[in-house]
């Protein structure tokens, strides 16, 4: 997505971390017959959503840039690597093998097409008769 079109809205439009599930309900449950007072447990809620957006702000303010440098190096890097040597290798794997194939090809052609031809003229000659007696 270039920047001109970034959504603020829905920050993980690709769904990368369903499995952070950080909100209040998902942290703490009280079961049936363990309930704390109406006011500890609403005053909880503030302060646990206090804190972690407050800590969540201050992390992303003083670390998200500087991490999010060093993962565009990172993949940066990765790109390059495959665009630059990884792809380029692959053929020239590929070019030689297609050249070995041929080679194999023509060997086994050369070599063993005779040797079944043969055994395949001298088996077509064997003629089975059933007797029933």
């Amino acid at each position: 997505m270039s920047d001109d079109k970034i959504d603020l809205a829905n920050r993980d439009p690709n769904n990368l971390n369903d499995h952070v599930q950080v909100c209040f309900d998902d942290v703490f449950g009280e079961p049936e017959g363990a309930h704390s007072l109406d006011c500890v447990w609403a005053n909880s809620y503030k302060c646990f959503n206090c804190w972690k957006s407050c800590c969540y702000n201050l992390m992303t303010f003083f670390c998200a840039i500087p991490i999010s440098m060093c993962w565009g190096c990172e993949f940066a890097f990765i790109t390059f690597m495959h665009v630059w040597n990884y792809t380029p290798c692959l053929r020239v794997h590929m070019i030689q093998c297609g050249c070995a194939q041929k080679f194999y090809a023509t060997m086994l052609q050369c070599c063993l097409q005779p040797c079944f031809e043969a055994a395949g003229f001298f088996f077509n000659n064997i003629k089975v008769t059933n007797v029933s007696g």
